[in-house]
């Protein structure tokens, strides 16, 4: 029996929140350093490392695929953590890719919550204190 077409609208359009919020504090905090300290870098190394995080993660599953060399867990996790997060997100997504591997998986989560202690403790904690 399939799914209600329904159903699998709204898993996407949460998962689509979802990204958004785990983003929101990146975004917010680059855009101030652009605007406040003139220090548009932030923005263009997520940017780039997110494209080029997408882009090993499109290698490494096409190369599952046919048995070819593989892009080492460490790299994904380097490009993850250089800022390339929310491109390897949305590549798992895509691809299906690196979704089940428990231990993989928690590597990138503690990467992107450490990405959003990052920002907190840059954008949040300072106004408290």
């Amino acid at each position: 029996m399939k799914k209600p077409r329904i159903k699998a609208g709204r898993g996407r359009a949460l998962k689509w929140l979802a990204f958004g919020l785990l983003c929101a504090l990146p975004l917010y905090g680059s855009l101030r350093f652009w605007w406040v300290w003139e220090a548009p870098w932030t923005l263009t190394l997520y940017g780039v490392a997110s494209l080029l995080t997408f882009a090993l993660y499109w290698h490494d599953k096409r190369r599952a695929r046919v048995a070819g060399w593989r892009v080492p867990e460490n790299l994904l996790h380097l490009g993850e953590l250089l800022g390339g997060w929310p491109g390897a997100l949305l590549a798992q997504q895509k691809f299906r890719h690196k979704t089940r591997k428990q231990s993989f998986q928690l590597v990138f989560w503690a990467i992107v919550l450490l990405h959003q202690l990052f920002w907190v403790e840059r954008l949040v904690l300072p106004l408290g204190g």
